[in-house]
């Protein structure tokens, strides 16, 4: 290659690294957390409430799961307690990956957030920019995300429409049923709340719409690599594939739970993920490294005036708002034999995390496990 080849390739080299680099963002710095060794009294009191509480309900055969408690970026107690498989014996570990059921929907809202952020797509954006000849007109992302679209619940309708549920039905799936058969909406957008686990279906679906990626593939690259989540992941039924994840879940005294046609669907559950995760993206959220304060409030702003102050929904967040220095988020899930528990308090940035695979017994009352906090 001769001088002047050589130069020009390097020019243009230089050229497009400057760009790259002028256009892509500061990769997100490692969330720090650890596990403290010294407590101060109050966070030992707290601590030793927690573990008492769930060693009696592990003893009298009403708890199997595992469980965190963090304060700031301190992980101030964890505990594994019980059987990932029953038949083989394999305990569960803090490591373990659950199915999080609905506590999806707030993994869901923080992606949804960060496209929002990065200018990808606009809370006030209707569904027609997203779904050809959508049939539920006036239907924005922000109403979506509140559970005020008014839309029908897809897992009544696909029982119906979905003839072969040996095949997994699919997020697109569900909406070509909507297409076609038009099922009546329960109000219409912006009347009021109603929890329809379609909002966040049409949400990953739009995800995939705006990335030009999957659902899961998104997740992975976007949130779970970069925020160190390892032991996260979506989990998406296809036909002729077993689920190998390592947690069981079990109903009716440690029966197997099916693993249904409509775990094709994913956004509003499908996510597994572990303890140490979800802590992890809990104090993500409170450093504003992923999603900025500014949507996060958003996010945290109760946005029904039919609901209770103590008991609203955000943007795929529960929250209580009584006392405003301490707001309380939280979210709760429950799937084929999986539930799950996580409640934040952003005032003094406490965190609990319970996960559950026998959803049969030992349900838990968010009330009580907010006292702990």
């Amino acid at each position: 290659m001769n001088k002047f080849l050589l130069a020009l390739a390097l020019s243009v080299s230089l050229y497009l690294f400057s760009s790259c680099y002028s256009t892509n963002k500061k990769p997100v710095e490692k969330i720090e957390i650890k596990k403290t060794a010294v407590l101060s009294p109050a966070l030992k009191k707290i601590s030793a409430k927690v573990d008492s509480f769930f060693q009696n309900r592990s003893k009298r055969g009403l708890f199997n799961g595992t469980v965190l408690f963090g304060n700031g970026k301190n992980i101030v107690y964890e505990n594994a307690f019980g059987y990932a498989n029953f038949k083989k014996k394999e305990k569960l570990k803090i490591s373990s990956s659950f199915q999080l059921a609905s506590l999806t929907k707030p993994i869901t809202s923080y992606a949804i957030l960060h496209l929002v952020q990065q200018g990808k797509l606009a809370l006030s954006d209707t569904l027609g920019k997203f779904i050809k000849n959508f049939p539920y007109k006036g239907i924005t992302v922000r109403l979506l995300l509140a559970h005020r679209s008014g839309l029908p619940e897809y897992m009544y309708f696909a029982d119906k429409y979905w003839k072969n549920k040996r095949i997994p039905i699919t997020n697109k799936d569900v909406i070509d049923l909507m297409k076609k058969y038009k099922p009546l909406r329960y109000y219409k957008p912006d009347h009021r709340y109603n929890y329809s686990n379609t909002n966040y279906v049409i949400l990953a679906y739009i995800i995939e719409k705006v990335t030009g990626k999957s659902y899961k593939e998104f997740m992975k690259e976007s949130v779970f690599n970069p925020l160190q989540m390892t032991h996260t992941f979506v989990y998406q039924k296809q036909k002729g594939k077993k689920n190998t994840a390592g947690v069981i879940g079990y109903i009716r005294r440690r029966r197997k739970a099916d693993d249904t046609y409509l775990n094709g669907v994913v956004g509003d559950k499908g996510i597994y993920s572990s303890v140490e995760d979800l802590f992890k993206w809990s104090v993500a959220i409170d450093e504003g490294k992923f999603v900025s304060d500014t949507l996060m409030r958003k996010a945290f702003t109760p946005q029904h005036k039919d609901l209770r102050i103590y008991d609203n929904y955000g943007y795929g967040w529960r929250i209580n708002a009584s006392d405003s220095t301490n707001k309380i988020v939280y979210h709760t899930g429950w799937w084929k034999g999986f539930r799950s528990y996580f409640i934040k308090e952003l005032g003094k940035k406490e965190t609990i995390v319970i996960l559950s695979n026998t959803s049969n017994v030992g349900v838990l009352s968010t009330r009580e496990l907010i006292s702990f906090l």
